[in-house]
């Protein structure tokens, strides 16, 4: 009986115990009660943005590339071989540098022959001036008669045509020998060399490209709808291909009267405001024509968290952070913000730069300095999350990893 008693308080007590839940470790925690046992986030003001009404550039989108206003596209002018080629891309040219060189060695006969031909003309004319004049005088003595006289006149007049017609030709030989050498039009650089030497160069071939890198223009286009709130003068905000950090901005100075035949857009020529441009052309630039101006509440492009086609904030209310959804407007290209049209307010504090590790209703520490949001001090104290007595260092820009 003894032993009976025992093998069922041995199994009782068996059954008792897996009966039992295994611990708090083992249980599944709720998300308020992750929120609770997550750490404090201390954040500084670099952390934070108070969100504000922001003026809004509106207007439309304008794309195109970035091209010389003075561009020379030297071709041969004549039938020949390339002999010498003498600058490469890229280097500085001056007016009336010797660009290319071309075999002029059958223009250089034809030069002699106009010359001797020429010169041959202009001594019978003037024996033929000589003669003339002689009969002049004998004739007003009345030793000569008139007929003689205007046979006289007839030769130098006709000497004097073909004087005039030598020295044509010699001057169009010289024009084709000048030719054969290609020289700079104006000051800039070589942009493109497009032969080499031993080339045969024909009738209209393309040789050298000179550009002027000083006379860079914005050659846009426009959609055809938005085309009636264009004028002259309008201020463009634009980023050009190559030079990320940097906002280039010009003023609109002419508007093409005919839409481009294969896009059915508008040509939108833009001057560079200022002295900043850039240096190459044919980078790609987009910008917007900023032909009005709208007060919205606008919020940086890092605070937004994206979740599919929805978006979503990390607001600070009442000492926690919440998970916040948002509806977003037009986005500002060149301040990188987005328009908020719900979900915020204006006064409202949100994480400049939150992580995939914050809790929503996490508890959030505000240091010194955090509530002037977008006046924040460049450089501020790294952000930490405390729990208990020691000091954990938080992720950049107000991200702490939550305790595991």
């Amino acid at each position: 009986m003894l032993r009976l008693s025992l093998i069922a308080l041995v199994t009782a007590s068996l059954l008792a115990g897996c009966g039992k839940p295994g611990g708090g470790d083992q249980q599944a925690a709720t998300p308020a009660d992750a929120a609770a046992s997550a750490p404090s986030l201390l954040v500084s003001s670099e952390d934070v943005q108070t969100l504000g009404i922001s003026e809004y550039a509106s207007g439309p989108v304008i794309t195109g590339s970035i091209q010389p206003e003075r561009r020379a596209d030297l071709r041969a002018e004549l039938q020949a071989i390339v002999l010498q080629v003498y600058k490469e891309n890229g280097e500085r040219v001056k007016r009336g540098d010797l660009l290319v060189r071309l075999d002029d060695t059958a223009i250089r006969d034809s030069v002699q022959s106009a010359d001797e031909a020429a010169r041959a003309a202009g001594q019978s004319f003037e024996q033929a001036e000589r003669q003339y004049q002689r009969l002049k005088t004998l004739q007003a003595q009345g030793m000569s008669s008139i007929q003689a006289m205007e046979d006289a006149e007839i030769r130098r007049n006709n000497a004097q045509s073909d004087l005039v017609g030598a020295r044509a030709r010699v001057a169009t030989a010289r024009q084709q020998q000048q030719r054969t050498e290609v020289r700079a039009p104006f000051d800039g650089v070589v942009s493109d060399r497009k032969v080499s030497p031993g080339d045969s160069a024909q009738l209209g071939k393309e040789l050298i490209k000179v550009m002027d890198p000083g006379s860079m223009r914005f050659e846009g286009l426009v959609s055809a709808d938005r085309m009636s709130e264009l004028k002259l003068g309008q201020t463009v905000f634009f980023r050009v291909n190559g030079y990320p950090q940097i906002d280039f901005q010009g003023k609109v100075r002419r508007i093409a009267q005919a839409a481009n035949a294969n896009t059915r857009q508008v040509e939108v020529l833009v001057d560079f405001a200022g002295q900043q441009q850039p240096g190459v052309a044919g980078l790609y630039a987009e910008g917007r024509v900023q032909t009005t101006s709208v007060s919205a509440l606008m919020a940086s492009d890092g605070a937004l968290v994206r979740e599919g086609d929805k978006a979503f904030v990390w607001r600070i209310d009442g000492g926690k952070i919440v998970k916040t959804p948002v509806q977003l407007g037009a986005r500002d290209d060149r301040q990188g913000l987005y328009v908020v049209t719900g979900g915020l307010k204006q006064g409202d504090r949100i994480l400049r730069n939150p992580t995939s590790t914050l809790i929503n209703g996490q508890r959030v520490e505000l240091g010194k300095g955090a509530s002037t949001g977008l006046g924040a001090t460049k450089g501020a104290p790294a952000a930490a999350a405390t729990t208990g007595n020691a000091a954990v260092p938080a992720l950049p820009m107000a991200s702490a990893a939550s305790a595991q």
